[in-house]
């Protein structure tokens, strides 16, 4: 490589590199650093290692000071089973929409990608509150099954995990879809073809034909739904309540309320932990999946 394409690489992969050094790294160190110090008396942080932030979640907490809650693992499994929850449930919906928007006509096609993504075209808060009104006691929905007479008094949907599911599967839907199109909007119709030829029914075509085929697409929109689900709090904060507490919701209340920074860094980085811990053996076993297919 010539003295000029170093100069061009650089010049390519300079702004790049500064930015997520700047909006990345930096900020991601800084929480590092900030889950090891002593939490301020009135906020912020003192300048002494504290090792205590980690054992309050997991148990080596000294009892004095900090005590050990199993509440916040209770809290990290709840978060990590509702946003699994949300990938599986948006991978059954969108699925087979994607492969009948894939069979369509180009300007049918066109027509529903466009309505794929038209939730960005309004405000998330906006949404959010639209679904707070439908599944209150008293709303769109309960009204509509008293007056049908299909149930006798008001369900109780609003600020449970049901309520946060279905808030994080209708946000998330967009983000499953578009991996998963573009995966099946590339499949070789000539394989499925020679597969049914073949005498393969049509359950073993899905299963040794497509669904290998589309794996990337599969793994895509999963890690994309997967990883902003977990650390979710805005859902949870308007449909969930109590009962639907995610850690994202944790971490903001200790950064803005309880004003303890260092264990809001702690418990960031314990979910960032397990995310990319999730991550990495899912990829693996998508990889070995794909590959043994």
């Amino acid at each position: 490589m010539t003295h000029r394409d170093r100069l061009h690489l650089w010049g390519l992969l300079g702004p790049v590199t500064l930015f997520l050094g700047v909006f990345f790294l930096i900020p991601l160190l800084t929480i590092a650093v900030y889950s090891v110090l002593t939490p301020g008396l009135y906020g912020g942080v003192d300048w002494a290692f504290y090792h205590w932030n980690y054992g309050r979640i997991f148990g080596w907490a000294d009892g004095i000071d900090e005590v050990f809650e199993p509440v916040y693992l209770q809290i990290l499994a709840r978060s990590l089973g509702l946003a699994l929850t949300t990938v599986l449930l948006c991978l059954a919906i969108c699925y087979p929409v994607a492969f009948w928007v894939a069979r369509l006509p180009q300007r049918w096609r066109m027509l529903f990608l466009f309505l794929i993504a038209l939730p960005f075209f309004a405000s998330l808060i906006v949404r959010l509150y639209a679904w707070l009104l439908i599944l209150k006691p008293s709303g769109l929905l309960n009204t509509v099954l008293l007056a049908t007479g299909l149930i006798s008094e008001p369900l109780d949907l609003l600020y449970t995990p049901f309520a946060v599911v279905l808030g994080m599967v209708y946000i998330f839907l967009p983000f499953m879809f578009l991996p998963l199109f573009a995966a099946i909007d590339t499949l070789d119709a000539a394989l499925i073809e020679a597969s049914a030829d073949l005498g393969a029914k049509p359950w073993q075509t899905f299963l040794k034909v497509i669904f290998p085929m589309t794996l990337p697409g599969v793994v895509a929109g999963s890690v994309i739904v997967f990883i902003p689900a977990v650390g979710n709090f805005i859902v949870p904060d308007i449909l969930g309540g109590a009962k639907g507490l995610m850690t994202g919701n944790l971490i903001e209340q200790q950064f803005l309320s309880s004003r303890n920074w260092p264990f809001g860094s702690a418990l960031a980085m314990v979910v960032m932990a397990v995310v990319l811990g999730a991550l990495t053996i899912f990829a693996t076993r998508a990889k070995k999946a794909g590959g043994a297919a």
